[in-house]
């Protein structure tokens, strides 16, 4: 009897695993709670109308779809378990397993403070870019027809939350949209007065790679004219703006980048760590 192997996220990791497979005398059952493979490294991009969802997702079942021995299913895992071999999605769908394969991703860590992620979206998710994306072009729209005099500082400031890569590739392109891809496109405000920030916790941007490659991050991002925040912490954040200690900072645009965390269903697998 052929064995049964279940995939759980179809990300980088669940592809190559079920490729691995593909002449294996298996049957194996992929499961995403989507039914795209997203490539993550540049769904910054879409964030900021650089580029089209098709661009960064692709079908899943068209991927696979040479496989003989893969059946793939769009479905939420909610839980583990390996007494009984068994995985459990929302629907209530229950799939028998004699290998299992966790490949379920990331999702935004926001250290605590989950209240802040409806009004500081992350950039994990097809929908949290597209999501950002209509923010992004809707605050434009709504300076572009605001009455004469009225303040729109809030509408053309926008605070990206973490100085990572993800922080550092979301601020330069923003920058790069507004300060030209858009320049010629509005009649009454002028995008690249734009205020772009880039807030970070820690004494340097990109504080996982070498210090010399830090500096020269930093030197390019005050190039494109973003303000580099540092040693900073976040106190507070609503739909008005971002609080710094006392400061208060004006934005109907804060993304956060600040930090990740593996994906909830994996605590009901109850594995060691080694």
């Amino acid at each position: 009897m052929r064995k049964k192997v279940v995939v759980v996220g179809a990300g980088a990791g669940g592809l190559a695993a079920t490729r691995s497979l593909a002449r294996a005398d298996v049957d194996i059952t992929l499961i995403d709670k989507t039914n795209h493979h997203l490539f993550q490294p540049l769904l910054y991009q879409v964030a900021v109308a650089a580029l089209s969802p098709g661009d960064v997702a692709a079908p899943v079942r068209e991927i696979l779809r040479k496989q003989k021995n893969v059946k793939v299913v769009m479905g939420e895992v909610i839980r583990f378990d390996t007494s009984s071999r068994q995985v459990t999605l929302a629907n209530g769908n229950v799939y028998d397993y004699d290998y299992l394969i966790v490949a379920a991703g990331i999702k935004t860590c926001y250290y605590g403070n989950d209240c802040w992620e409806k009004v500081a979206p992350g950039v994990k998710t097809l929908n949290d870019a597209l999501y950002i994306r209509e923010k992004i072009l809707l605050s434009f729209e709504k300076a572009e027809i605001a009455p004469e005099g009225s303040d729109t500082s809030g509408l053309m400031t926008f605070v990206v939350v973490g100085g990572g890569p993800t922080g550092i590739e979301t601020v330069g392109a923003l920058a790069e949209l507004t300060r030209k891809a858009m320049l010629r496109d509005f009649k009454r405000i002028d995008p690249s007065a734009t205020r772009i920030i880039l807030i970070e916790a820690l004494d340097r941007i990109l504080c996982g790679f070498r210090p010399e490659l830090s500096r020269k991050a930093q030197q390019y991002l005050d190039k494109l004219g973003v303000e580099v925040m540092l040693k900073t912490r976040i106190t507070g954040i609503d739909e008005k703006g971002i609080c710094i200690g006392e400061q208060f900072i004006p934005s109907s645009n804060v993304i956060w980048t600040a930090g990740t965390m593996a994906s909830d269903v994996i605590s009901t697998l109850q594995a060691r760590s080694h």
